[in-house]
């Protein structure tokens, strides 16, 4: 068996690594989001509760989270299919780090800008969905693909549940082969690879939505 052959090996387990990192980044997106809007709508009943959200889910280990999710939460009767898994643990930690990029983010939005928006009638939810929202998300880009990278490292903790990624495709293969180093190498070779489609990706997305004038990074 050759490198080539052993790289072949292991791709069968790159759809299952790009579907947790989508998915986990999807929900981090999503928590993230929601805590840096909460806070930015300034609520005053809810500040404490998302700073105490944003500090536990930063301290907390994504593997312990991970098998509390997974492995503890039958014990109470709740069973919770590994994707799903790994999106309450992965995700929403990465949730808790992206509700401080975004919270650094919104800071950058012009305010004289809010404040032209609000003389002219907008509501507070107003101004912040259609004026500091999208140029949030653009001055965010840098901070989201670290973040996105973060997650992508993250992601072989699914063969830990079970999921057949390229990790555990790895551990098989190497079990089989005794051939470590090089089916190791292979794995980061694959990983690198989806690393630059990922930021890629998101480089293209920022450079397509750009606002010609408008520099966040």
């Amino acid at each position: 068996m050759d490198f080539l052959q052993i790289l072949a090996l292991l791709f069968k387990g790159t759809g299952y690594t790009l579907m947790v990192t989508v998915a986990c980044s999807a929900t981090g997106m999503v928590v993230g989001l929601a805590i840096a809007m909460l806070y930015r709508l300034d609520w005053r009943p809810l500040q404490p509760l998302l700073r105490t959200f944003t500090y536990v889910f930063r301290g907390l280990p994504v593997l312990v989270l991970l098998f509390i999710v997974f492995f503890g939460l039958p014990n109470l009767g709740l069973r919770v299919p590994p994707l799903v898994s790994m999106m309450l643990s992965l995700g929403v930690i990465a949730g808790a780090y992206l509700g401080e990029v975004f919270r650094g983010a919104f800071d950058s939005v012009d305010r004289n800008e809010v404040l032209a928006a609000e003389a002219m009638g907008m509501s507070r939810l107003q101004v912040l969905l259609h004026i500091e929202l999208p140029q949030m998300l653009r001055f965010a880009v840098p901070g989201m693909i670290n973040e996105f990278t973060t997650v992508l490292k993250y992601s072989p903790f699914a063969y830990t549940v079970g999921i057949p990624d390229v990790m555990k495709e790895a551990m098989a293969l190497s079990a089989a082969t005794l051939r470590g180093v090089e089916i190791y190498l292979g794995v980061g070779l694959l990983y690198f690879a989806i690393y630059k489609i990922l930021v890629s990706a998101v480089w293209a997305l920022e450079k397509r939505y750009r606002v010609p004038g408008l520099t966040g990074h």
